[in-house]
């Protein structure tokens, strides 16, 4: 467990990969829930409460066990519009279609679905099947607190435009380089979004992914204000 202070009450746990919990304000946000990765192995029954499900794309390193979550906690699924239709086709009882530029309020919170560079299918049968675009998430708390999932991307410059509009204290970065940014390219990210705290994921789960924490950390060098916090699959900060 870190000992670092977010503050605004809201607890931030990952559980690998790209797989983040946000619960607090009366709210309990699952993003991107692969809990079957190869860094943790994660019961749903070990989740708690969970009030909404949002998935970033369609890469099943991120949906993971959506369907078995949503039908387990009865939670919504947010997604992009073609990824909620193929993620209801697939048993989810209840999602939200929806694109970027667009918000809603569900299971306490606000979410705006951002962009994304990046690509996003599903896999069945050996064949590749389109699920819209990948996106990324702020997700406002009614505490005032705020997140920005960033999904799977490369750094875009239009990041200023995430922060001029949602202020988001909070960042959820990848790093680990090949199929997503690199550290350098993270901490760009981090000089255009200028959150308080950032959370690097998406690093170390295969040996492709070689970006590190500390590589993440000596590029914000010039960025004292920033702080990192790099999480321990299983680990929360609050």
């Amino acid at each position: 467990m870190s000992t670092t202070t977010i503050g605004k009450g809201v607890t931030i746990t990952y559980y690998g990969h790209a797989a983040i919990k946000l619960a607090g304000a009366g709210a309990s946000v699952l993003i991107d829930p692969w809990l079957s990765n190869p860094l943790l192995q994660t019961p749903i029954s070990a989740l708690g409460d969970i009030t909404l499900i949002l998935v970033t794309h369609g890469h099943g390193d991120h949906v993971g066990e959506t369907v078995a979550i949503a039908q387990a906690t009865a939670a919504p699924v947010a997604a992009i519009h073609e990824l909620a239709q193929y993620l209801a086709a697939k048993g989810v009882p209840s999602v939200i279609g929806m694109n970027k530029g667009g918000s809603m309020t569900a299971g306490g919170v606000r979410v705006t679905m951002t962009q994304a560079v990046h690509s996003s299918t599903a896999e069945e049968g050996g064949q590749l099947i389109p699920t819209g675009d990948p996106a990324g998430f702020v997700v406002a708390f009614p505490n005032g607190f705020v997140a920005y999932h960033a999904g799977d991307t490369a750094v875009f410059k239009d990041m200023e435009l995430i922060r001029e509009l949602y202020h988001p204290q909070l960042a959820i970065l990848p790093i680990g380089s090949h199929y997503v940014m690199n550290p350098a390219e993270a901490a760009l990210a981090c000089r255009l979004l200028q959150p308080q705290f950032v959370i690097p994921i998406h690093y170390g789960t295969f040996p492709v992914l070689t970006g590190t924490p500390q590589e993440f950390q000596e590029n914000l060098k010039d960025q004292p204000q920033i702080k990192v916090i790099p999480l321990k699959p299983g680990e929360s900060v609050a």
